[in-house]
């Protein structure tokens, strides 16, 4: 079930399951899952597109191993805030991926800057060019996903206090 909120996601997710969060580009997919307490994001691989199916099959390998209870799709809103095509396509992307998995619950979270966050991060790490093309899409999935996982963190604690 796709969920517009991350407060509404989070009374959906199973417990003790990880997340996957992707980075949906042109050309490649940014995968990045975290552990099952949800507490750390880590960058896995990048995905090369070819067509949907193809890529929701790797995905679901990637889910199988993983035991992922929930996704996070990166929502690529305008600076402004607003929606454009790439907002469109991505949520395209989830609402197929919902009709394959309707058990899964799926979220959204604003993507905006996590390239340029995890490319400062690269270049702070003095990783090459050649190295920053490759890792860069899953880098930013794992930026996407941790910010999720934070959110999370604050929901909990505001619902025990």
């Amino acid at each position: 079930m796709i969920h517009e909120r991350i407060e509404e996601l989070a009374t959906a997710l199973p417990d003790m399951r990880a997340l996957i969060g992707l980075d949906l580009g042109e050309k490649t997919i940014g995968v990045a899952v975290t552990d099952s307490f949800l507490s750390v994001a880590t960058p896995l691989e990048t995905v090369r597109r070819k067509k949907f199916g193809v890529d929701a099959a790797r995905l679901k390998e990637i889910m199988d191993k993983r035991n992922i209870g929930g996704l996070i799709l990166g929502l690529p809103l305008n600076m402004d805030g607003s929606e454009g095509p790439r907002c469109q396509s991505t949520r395209a992307f989830a609402r197929n991926l919902d009709r394959l998995h309707p058990e899964l619950p799926i979220g959204f979270w604003d993507e905006r800057l996590s390239t340029v966050a995890a490319e400062r991060a690269l270049l702070e790490a003095d990783t090459s060019r050649k190295r920053r093309a490759e890792v860069i899409d899953h880098v930013a999935a794992s930026y996407i996903l941790q910010g999720v996982l934070d959110r999370l963190r604050f929901l909990r604690a505001a619902q025990e206090a």
